[in-house]
């Protein structure tokens, strides 16, 4: 790391614990979280006093850089049937600058320019300083209606347009009963109605593991500590809480692995769609097994990567053999949405696809490179890791509502089965829709797509 980028995080980190220092009592620039120093009664009224300008200003930041406004995709909606997929670009292009122009232009000149749209660059939390999960209204209001039981936090709200997030409740589909389609009944699964939901469908072990996941435990917002950010002491959190029904609703955290505060990267909800397909688990992590992803998560999202501080609030520690094992064995039950017009090898059956389509898989495996890293034939992923490289087009060390833009580094590739359905995306779901990730894409891999290909390529991805 570079001196002067160094300085950059020392004073970014200084900063943001001054920031902080009125509303929350934990210095956030430290390895370890040092134990509270305020009463909750002081940071709750700090809190609720900034949180008005806290949201301001992400709307304002959301605003500059993308067109929010409702504007679906004719006759296309998510597999559950409720939901329409929004379309279009909404990343907003610098003044004077299109992107067929942008395309042309090479990364230093658009990084001396400062011309790569601020849709492009990492987004931050809604409030990076204190960080922590953030859940969806809906999400919310559902846990609360079932269970009696609140993740509705004092400091902050979710950030994004409802459009822009995932059909709630999400449908689920089995592998081990592909003839019953969703099976959620149009409910989202939680400790109240999993058994009768699930009962005759999956096995004891199964079921027991089902259990497990929609058991609520301490979180680091979420517990009975004076540092919680919920008004009541809490139960906590679910591993289902995120992974709505075993899929995603767009609820958002930051990175545990990565310190000072400022730096830590926004990190979306990843859908469990798929699970028995993927070797690898975690942004950064590369965890090698779900055993090992459940294990650990415990111990590191739950708790921002600090054990200690998990330690003290009420640590849960799943037994290898008989509670990690069950939990996993659920999760990779769990499939991905019927795509009718693929065939077995994932390539599209050239009776059921129009011509647009085929043009766009055409694409997707050759001149615009998607299908190097998403490989039809495993679930449209590679399991590994690859670093885009994106700083190439913009000055590191800048900062955005308290957050430094730094390199994104390694992320492991995504699953584009069921893609439709996963709003926002990349890793921080920085982009809103299909032809946002297509303009990236085309911008970082130097392709230079027609606007005719971009088209069928989204076409093409909508029926994956």
């Amino acid at each position: 790391m570079s001196r002067s980028l160094r300085g950059t995080l020392l004073v970014t980190g200084a900063v943001l614990c001054s920031l902080a220092a009125l509303s929350d009592p934990l210095p956030p620039d430290t390895t370890y979280r040092p134990l509270p120093t305020l009463p909750l009664s002081e940071v709750r009224a700090a809190d609720e006093a900034q949180k008005p300008q806290v949201m301001q200003r992400q709307a304002d930041l959301l605003n500059q850089r993308y067109d929010l406004s409702d504007r679906p995709i004719p006759g296309v909606m998510m597999s559950g049937g409720r939901k329409p997929v929004q379309g279009g670009v909404r990343v907003k292009l610098p003044s004077g600058v299109t992107w067929d122009s942008l395309a042309a232009m090479s990364p230093d000149e658009i990084r001396e320019r400062g011309l790569l749209p601020a849709g492009f660059m990492p987004l931050p939390h809604v409030k990076q300083a204190t960080g922590g999960q953030v859940f969806p209204n809906r999400e919310i209001d559902e846990i609360q209606r079932q269970e009696g039981r609140s993740l509705r936090r004092f400091d902050v709200d979710f950030d994004l347009p409802d459009r822009f997030t995932p059909e709630f409740p999400p449908p689920i589909f089995l592998t081990t009963h592909p003839e019953l389609g969703d099976v959620s009944r149009g409910q989202l699964l939680t400790i109240k109605n999993y058994y009768e939901l699930m009962n005759g469908i999956i096995t004891p072990v199964q079921m027991e593991g089902l259990r497990i996941l929609l058991t609520p435990f301490p979180q680091e917002e979420f517990n009975q500590t004076e540092d919680r950010k919920v008004a009541d002491q809490s139960l906590g959190v679910t591993c289902l809480d995120c992974h709505s029904n075993f899929h995603t609703n767009a609820a958002f955290h930051q990175t545990p692995d990565v310190r000072p505060q400022s730096a830590r990267f926004r990190l979306d909800t990843t859908s469990l769609r798929g699970m028995f397909n993927q070797q690898i688990h975690g942004s950064k992590r590369s965890l090698r097994s779900v055993e090992d992803f459940s294990e650990f998560e415990q111990r590191t999202a739950y708790f921002n990567g600090d054990h200690v501080s998990a330690t003290r609030k009420g640590v849960h520690l799943p037994d290898r053999p008989n509670q990690v094992a069950m939990m996993a064995q659920m999760q990779n039950m769990i499939d991905f949405p019927p795509a009718p017009k693929l065939d077995p090898f994932g390539k599209l059956d050239p009776a059921k696809a129009t011509e647009q389509e085929l043009a766009g898989e055409r694409v997707f495996f050759g001149k615009g490179r998607c299908g190097e890293c998403h490989i039809a034939q495993t679930s449209f992923m590679d399991n590994n890791m690859h670093d885009l490289k994106l700083e190439r087009f913009y000055p590191v060390g800048q900062t955005v509502n308290d957050m430094v833009m730094l390199p994104d580094g390694p992320i492991k590739t995504f699953t584009l089965r069921g893609i439709k359905d996963s709003p926002p995306y990349m890793h921080d779901g920085r982009l809103l829709t299909l032809a946002d990730t297509v303009e990236f894409f085309n911008l970082v891999l130097g392709v230079k797509l027609t606007q005719q290909e971009k088209d069928a390529l989204v076409a093409y991805m909508l029926n994956l």
